[in-house]
């Protein structure tokens, strides 16, 4: 599987923080031309475009999709004897080379209707994944597998994620006479107090609701009482958006202001068995595909290291990732020609083309 490892390597060395994903989706694009695949680039905004490619003029029924883009910063690949290192490694280069050459496999055998997606700007907004949700290949697909890391376990299910940003308003006073002023950093932080003490959701699935205070900015100086505060939340929601948001209402009325920059609610997937299953605790870009057909989750490596210093994906996982994805494919195939046949069977002529379309 040397290829296999060749390829991680270069996707990782190639690099794509968010918002520059220009190079990769050119080797990408270059790399699937190359193998006799039908490729679409998709711009998203100039020199950044997710990248489609299905055998040609073969509708695909199947789509293998993940992102290109990381977190910041770039740390090039290295090797050892058990892992692949690098930014990337496990999420998501790593699983964007195996589900190559599990689409490759396939091929190989004369299995024509398996796809690829892979998108831009997952660690941000989706907004890879939202336009490509309207491209005219989606109404071809029946199954989606999309890759994360998630140790090769299919995911039962996803939480749901809320980002949120608390603004706090004061008035300006030297720090000498607190009392000729209003500090919006005090408001700020007593709001976030009674946020982290606040028993937020559970459910029976998917656990706690749980909240991270990512970013906190505010103020010019030490000696200045700050006129203006702001935090930056990210919920990771067991349980409905909504009971969060009013309660966050509630707690920060008069003063902060509350502004919500995203939100997902959790989702239950598409299980297949023969498969281990999961829980995960992250979101993915599944609720922005809506159009791809039923969407199930699966990818080599572990969420714990994505995001941190020393990123890396087993040699091991990523190998048996393409065994997953190809058998997976296989079955979901399947059962699409399953349905197809069934619906032939009753009459139902819109749903037969549906099913096998």
């Amino acid at each position: 599987m040397r290829e296999l490892f060749d390829l991680t390597r270069g996707l990782i060395d190639t690099p794509s923080v968010t918002g520059e994903e220009g190079a990769v989706g050119r080797f990408l694009a270059a790399h699937l031309a190359s193998a006799g695949y039908e490729v679409e680039t998709q711009e998203i905004a100039p020199g950044r475009a997710n990248v489609l490619a299905r055998v040609k003029s073969t509708p695909a029924r199947v789509v293998l999709s993940t992102h290109m883009d990381t977190v910041p910063p770039h740390v090039a690949s290295g090797e050892d004897e058990e892992f692949i290192h690098g930014r990337g490694a496990c999420d998501a280069k790593g699983i964007i080379a195996a589900q190559i050459a599990a689409a490759e496999s396939l091929r190989a055998e004369g299995v024509s209707e398996v796809g690829l997606l892979f998108t831009v700007d997952e660690e941000m907004g989706s907004d890879g994944a939202r336009a490509a949700n309207s491209h005219e290949w989606a109404r071809d697909c029946r199954f989606l597998i999309n890759g994360e890391p998630t140790d090769n376990r299919l995911a039962a299910g996803t939480k749901g994620s809320l980002r949120v940003r608390l603004r706090a308003a004061g008035r300006e006073a030297h720090s000498a006479y607190p009392e000729r002023g209003e500090s919006a950093i005090e408001k700020l932080l007593d709001v976030l107090a009674d946020v982290r003490a606040h028993a937020w959701a559970r459910d029976d699935l998917f656990g706690e609701t749980t909240c991270n205070v990512g970013t906190i900015s505010g103020g010019t100086r030490p000696n200045v009482l700050a006129a203006e505060a702001e935090a930056v939340l990210q919920f990771r929601l067991a349980a409905g958006a909504r009971e969060v948001k009013a309660t966050l209402e509630q707690l920060g009325a008069g003063r902060v202001r509350v502004e919500y920059l995203s939100e997902n609610e959790p989702i239950r997937l598409n299980v297949v068995e023969g498969f281990e299953q999961a829980i995960m605790r992250f979101t993915t870009d599944i609720p922005y595909l809506t159009n791809w057909g039923s969407p199930l989750l699966i990818g080599a490596g572990s969420i714990l290291v994505a995001h941190t210093a020393g990123e890396r994906v087993s040699k091991r996982e990523l190998v048996e990732s393409v065994e997953i994805y190809t058998r997976l494919a296989r079955t979901l195939l399947a059962r699409a020609e399953e349905d197809a046949r069934a619906a032939r069977a009753t009459g139902d002529e819109a749903n037969a083309g549906g099913a096998a379309r």
